[in-house]
């Protein structure tokens, strides 16, 4: 297997470590599964994205 090794900001590593606790895995594991996700080419990849979503409690919006 290879190793990746990737240079991160102090403010880079915190939001890595932010992100990878909201979805309740290690860092390791956040970070491969950002690695395996599609990109978006086209807007209907973007609707497909967002209609698998609805209903995720972690995008919710709140007014302050």
């Amino acid at each position: 297997m290879a190793i990746l090794t990737v240079r991160l900001t102090a403010d880079e590593e915190r939001l890595l470590s932010k992100r990878s606790r909201g979805a309740g895995m290690k860092k390791a594991t956040f970070v491969r599964q950002l690695i395996r996700e599609e990109p978006f080419v086209t807007g209907a990849d973007v609707v497909k994205d967002a209609q698998r979503r609805m209903g995720d409690l972690r995008l919710q919006v709140s007014r302050k």
